[in-house]
């Protein structure tokens, strides 16, 4: 309780930018637990599902590799099989699964942008809250009461926007580089399945060519 009592003290002592910091927090902390269950959702050991696609496709076998990536709720399964569903729609290979890999990594970059805005927002807030708490600390009537240790413990408590405002900032920014780290680990899984569907794909074309030579 004690603990509690002195934080809702320096809470109060911060003065009317202490709001915002905390609703700043909250914000972080509310997009943190959203991303970490949506990255969940979208990972997935890909050397495994790689090692599973690879013999699908080299055996031809396109409707079973397209099964397994159906089967596979992360980012690498939706690619392949929008890849694949492509392939036996004899439509743009490439084209399609680029789309799909754009669209997925928009959606996997979605929120970050405001961890990193509060990462810089945070600090400033704090600024303002100190410079106003100092503004009222230096103000000519504490000085003329005879109270001149009020100067000082004012601009103490000034300090609290700013050191909330950083510790906020810093708060963030350990948030937006942990998915950050994540969201370049699913790219690199996209990109590795890309590959491996463009270059293990038969060509339709060289296909019917073949079956035509042998008839």
């Amino acid at each position: 309780m004690d603990f509690l009592s002195q934080c809702i003290t320096l809470f109060s002592k911060g003065g009317p930018v202490m709001y915002v910091i905390v609703g700043c927090s909250l914000v972080v902390a509310a997009i943190g637990v959203e991303r970490f269950f949506y990255y969940q959702h979208m990972s997935t050991d890909a050397q495994t599902f790689i090692s599973k696609l690879k013999p699908l496709l080299e055996k031809q076998k396109i409707a079973e590799a397209q099964q397994l990536c159906e089967q596979n709720p992360a980012a690498i399964g939706c690619l392949g099989a929008d890849g694949l569903e492509a392939y036996q729609r004899e439509s743009n290979v490439e084209m399609a699964m680029d789309g799909t890999a754009a669209l997925l990594a928009a959606r996997l970059r979605e929120y970050l942008n405001y961890l990193s805005s509060i990462v810089t927002l945070s600090p400033l807030l704090g600024l303002l809250g100190t410079v106003i708490g100092m503004i009222s600390s230096f103000s000519v009537f504490n000085v003329k009461n005879g109270q001149p240790m009020a100067i000082t413990g004012g601009i103490g408590e000034a300090l609290i926007a700013t050191a909330t405002g950083l510790i906020v900032a810093i708060f963030a920014l350990v948030v937006h580089t942990y998915f950050t780290h994540r969201l370049d680990k699913l790219v690199t899984d996209m990109e590795q399945v890309y590959t491996v569907i463009m270059t293990r794909l038969p060509n339709k074309k060289k296909l019917r060519r073949e079956n035509h030579e042998i008839a």
